[in-house]
Protein backbone atom coordinates (compact mmCIF):
# COMPACT_ATOMS: atom_id res chain seq x y z
CA UNK A 1 0.00 0.00 0.00
CA UNK A 2 1.33 3.43 -0.95
CA UNK A 3 1.77 5.89 1.93
CA UNK A 4 -0.54 8.86 1.75
CA UNK A 5 0.94 12.25 1.02
CA UNK A 6 1.22 14.53 4.04
CA UNK A 7 0.88 18.30 3.71
CA UNK A 8 1.13 21.30 6.00
CA UNK A 9 -1.02 24.22 4.81
CA UNK A 10 -1.69 27.76 6.07
CA UNK A 11 -5.28 28.54 7.03
CA UNK A 12 -7.36 31.26 8.66
CA UNK A 13 -10.40 31.25 10.93
CA UNK A 14 -12.62 33.93 12.45
CA UNK A 15 -14.36 34.54 15.74
CA UNK A 16 -17.22 36.92 14.95
CA UNK A 17 -19.43 38.20 17.77
CA UNK A 18 -22.59 40.29 17.58
CA UNK A 19 -23.54 43.07 20.02
CA UNK A 20 -25.14 40.50 22.35
CA UNK A 21 -21.88 38.52 22.58
CA UNK A 22 -23.17 35.64 20.47
CA UNK A 23 -20.70 33.90 18.15
CA UNK A 24 -21.31 33.37 14.45
CA UNK A 25 -21.21 29.76 13.24
CA UNK A 26 -21.54 28.46 9.71
CA UNK A 27 -23.26 25.16 8.90
CA UNK A 28 -21.10 23.54 6.25
CA UNK A 29 -22.87 22.07 3.23
CA UNK A 30 -20.36 19.20 2.86
CA UNK A 31 -20.53 17.86 6.44
CA UNK A 32 -23.73 19.42 7.79
CA UNK A 33 -21.79 20.40 10.92
CA UNK A 34 -21.41 23.82 12.49
CA UNK A 35 -18.06 25.60 12.62
CA UNK A 36 -16.41 28.98 12.71
CA UNK A 37 -15.68 30.53 9.33
CA UNK A 38 -12.34 29.30 8.08
CA UNK A 39 -10.44 28.56 4.92
CA UNK A 40 -7.16 28.25 3.07
CA UNK A 41 -4.65 30.97 2.37
CA UNK A 42 -4.21 31.19 -1.40
CA UNK A 43 -0.88 31.80 -3.11
CA UNK A 44 0.02 35.51 -3.06
CA UNK A 45 -2.39 36.38 -0.22
CA UNK A 46 -1.63 37.67 3.23
CA UNK A 47 -3.44 35.92 6.09
CA UNK A 48 -5.46 39.11 6.59
CA UNK A 49 -6.57 39.18 2.94
CA UNK A 50 -7.42 35.47 3.09
CA UNK A 51 -9.58 35.98 6.19
CA UNK A 52 -11.57 38.83 4.67
CA UNK A 53 -12.00 36.90 1.39
CA UNK A 54 -13.28 33.80 3.21
CA UNK A 55 -15.88 35.87 5.08
CA UNK A 56 -17.02 37.49 1.83
CA UNK A 57 -17.23 34.08 0.10
CA UNK A 58 -18.96 32.21 2.91
CA UNK A 59 -21.48 34.77 4.21
CA UNK A 60 -21.33 37.52 1.55
CA UNK A 61 -20.42 40.26 4.02
CA UNK A 62 -17.61 42.81 4.34
CA UNK A 63 -15.59 42.71 7.54
CA UNK A 64 -12.55 44.11 9.31
CA UNK A 65 -9.99 42.35 11.46
CA UNK A 66 -9.97 43.48 15.09
CA UNK A 67 -7.06 41.40 16.42
CA UNK A 68 -5.09 38.21 16.16
CA UNK A 69 -6.38 35.72 18.74
CA UNK A 70 -3.71 33.12 18.14
CA UNK A 71 -1.92 30.66 15.92
CA UNK A 72 -3.06 27.03 16.13
CA UNK A 73 -1.16 23.96 14.97
CA UNK A 74 -1.96 21.19 17.48
CA UNK A 75 -1.84 18.01 15.35
CA UNK A 76 -4.69 16.37 17.30
CA UNK A 77 -7.08 19.17 16.31
CA UNK A 78 -5.52 20.50 13.11
CA UNK A 79 -5.02 17.30 11.10
CA UNK A 80 -7.61 16.10 8.61
CA UNK A 81 -7.59 12.79 6.73
CA UNK A 82 -8.62 12.77 3.09
CA UNK A 83 -8.78 9.82 0.70
CA UNK A 84 -5.28 10.23 -0.70
CA UNK A 85 -3.57 12.62 1.73
CA UNK A 86 -3.45 14.06 5.24
CA UNK A 87 -3.32 17.78 5.96
CA UNK A 88 -2.15 19.55 9.09
CA UNK A 89 -3.28 23.18 9.09
CA UNK A 90 -1.37 26.03 10.70
CA UNK A 91 -4.24 28.42 11.40
CA UNK A 92 -4.13 32.15 12.10
CA UNK A 93 -7.23 32.84 14.22
CA UNK A 94 -8.69 36.35 14.19
CA UNK A 95 -11.44 38.29 15.94
CA UNK A 96 -13.39 39.94 13.14
CA UNK A 97 -16.15 42.57 13.04
CA UNK A 98 -18.80 42.58 10.31
CA UNK A 99 -19.12 45.94 8.54
CA UNK A 100 -22.62 45.43 7.18
CA UNK A 101 -25.79 43.73 8.29
CA UNK A 102 -25.58 40.25 6.79
CA UNK A 103 -28.42 38.56 4.91
CA UNK A 104 -29.31 35.61 7.17
CA UNK A 105 -30.81 33.75 4.19
CA UNK A 106 -27.53 33.75 2.20
CA UNK A 107 -26.29 30.28 1.20
CA UNK A 108 -23.79 28.98 -1.34
CA UNK A 109 -21.79 25.88 -2.29
CA UNK A 110 -20.00 25.85 1.10
CA UNK A 111 -22.58 27.37 3.43
CA UNK A 112 -25.89 25.60 4.13
CA UNK A 113 -26.85 28.08 6.86
CA UNK A 114 -25.30 30.37 9.42
CA UNK A 115 -26.40 32.10 12.58
CA UNK A 116 -25.29 33.51 15.91
CA UNK A 117 -25.22 31.26 18.99
CA UNK A 118 -24.86 32.12 22.65
CA UNK A 119 -21.46 30.82 23.87
CA UNK A 120 -23.27 28.72 26.48
CA UNK A 121 -25.75 27.23 23.95
CA UNK A 122 -23.59 26.02 21.05
CA UNK A 123 -24.95 23.30 18.74
CA UNK A 124 -24.00 19.72 19.64
CA UNK A 125 -22.85 18.94 16.10
CA UNK A 126 -19.74 21.14 15.98
CA UNK A 127 -17.13 20.24 13.40
CA UNK A 128 -13.65 19.26 14.56
CA UNK A 129 -12.25 22.38 16.22
CA UNK A 130 -9.45 23.29 18.56
CA UNK A 131 -10.86 22.93 22.09
CA UNK A 132 -9.57 26.40 23.01
CA UNK A 133 -11.25 28.31 20.19
CA UNK A 134 -14.01 29.96 22.22
CA UNK A 135 -12.08 30.43 25.48
CA UNK A 136 -9.22 32.09 23.62
CA UNK A 137 -11.57 34.33 21.62
CA UNK A 138 -13.29 35.52 24.80
CA UNK A 139 -9.95 36.15 26.55
CA UNK A 140 -8.78 39.51 25.28
CA UNK A 141 -5.58 39.57 27.35
CA UNK A 142 -3.04 37.88 25.10
CA UNK A 143 -2.25 36.10 21.86
CA UNK A 144 -2.21 32.30 22.05
CA UNK A 145 0.14 29.84 20.38
CA UNK A 146 -1.41 26.36 20.52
Amino acid sequence: MMPREQKILPAVSAAIFNDQGHVLLQQRRDTGKWCIISGHVEFGETVEDAMLREIREEINTAAEIIRLIGVYSMPAFATYDHTDHRVQYITSYFEVKLLEVPDISFTNAETRAWRFFSPDALPADLDQVNPYWLVDALNKQSVFIR
